[in-house]
């Protein structure tokens, strides 16, 4: 496992596949008020990418490429939040998506328990 910190964006020219798992921290809990900090992408071979999203920040072209690329599948738990935080950081809609809270939801009927 390996962690690479990248300031403002990706860097030119990574390709993580087909399927990225991503994770937003903020400053807070609500989206549309509380500023993106940090972006967190894997495409699951023990690599973690993380994007460090300085304070009025509202570009960052490898990422939003990669977030709006309709050949690669964004997995997040509970999207509607980070989603959210991207679109009011980056102005760009991220898809397509997979939610394993929603999944949970739908398969786990017998819990109101989908936390990670």
């Amino acid at each position: 496992m390996s962690n690479t910190l990248h300031h403002r964006d990706l860097p030119d020219g990574l390709d993580l596949g087909p399927v990225v798992a991503i994770d937003t921290e903020t400053m807070g809990l609500n989206p549309n008020r509380d500023r993106l900090c940090l972006v967190q992408l894997s495409s699951g071979d023990g690599t973690t990418h993380l994007v460090q999203i300085e304070k009025g920040q509202t570009e960052a072209p490898n990422l939003c490429a990669m977030l709006t690329d309709p050949n690669v599948l964004k997995l997040f738990h509970f999207a509607r939040f980070d989603i959210a935080a991207l679109l009011n950081a980056f102005g760009v809609v991220t898809a397509p998506v997979y939610c394993t809270k929603i999944a949970s939801k739908m398969v786990r009927t017998f819990t109101d328990r989908h936390g990670l």
